[in-house]
């Protein structure tokens, strides 16, 4: 299987032959028998090219790996422990390994601790005062007494109209 993972595309009897006589002496048979096992297991799939076939892996190598601890830590008796000692067996570069696959299949949206978000202070847009309205002139001039009182009654500048209407800060 690790030939045929390896390529990652069909392969022949031949190719993995001739691949592993690079590393030892093998017969072209005894290849050719284990990969008519894994066919007949359901590793790989093979389709008929000339006389030969072409053997294809069913799954990759992580699948099959995935499924095999999924098979031992099914069969424990205390799952929990089971995770806690084959944990404590991973190397620091595995542990990271472990955190990002968590972080894959939570999703975007928990791979953070949850916060609040935080935003910018929302300031109301700036709206130009409403024009006073002009009052026709009377005959008497203004005196001091008649516009300080108009002045007290709605605030220092402020438009007495457009505080009730709740636009006074």
């Amino acid at each position: 299987m690790t030939r045929v993972w390896k390529w990652n595309r069909p392969v022949t009897v031949r190719e993995v032959l001739e691949d592993l006589q690079q590393e030892r002496s093998i017969a072209y048979t005894t290849v050719m028998t284990v990969l008519d096992n894994l066919h007949q297991k359901g590793w790989v799939r093979r389709e008929a090219e000339g006389r030969a076939y072409r053997y294809e892996a069913v799954s990759t190598r992580a699948a099959y790996a995935a499924a095999l601890m999924n098979e031992a830590w099914s069969q424990s008796d205390n799952p929990a422990a089971a995770l806690v000692a084959f944990f404590g067996m991973m190397s620091d570069e595995q542990r990271g390994a472990l955190r990002d696959a968590v972080r894959i299949v939570q999703g975007p949206e928990t791979t953070e601790p949850t916060r609040e978000p935080t935003r910018e202070p929302t300031r109301e847009p700036v709206r130009e005062p409403e024009a006073e309205p002009v009052e026709p002139a009377t005959a008497e001039p203004a005196t001091a007494e008649s516009t300080g009182s108009a002045a007290s009654a709605g605030g220092a500048g402020e438009n007495p109209a457009s505080a009730s209407e709740g636009g006074g800060r």
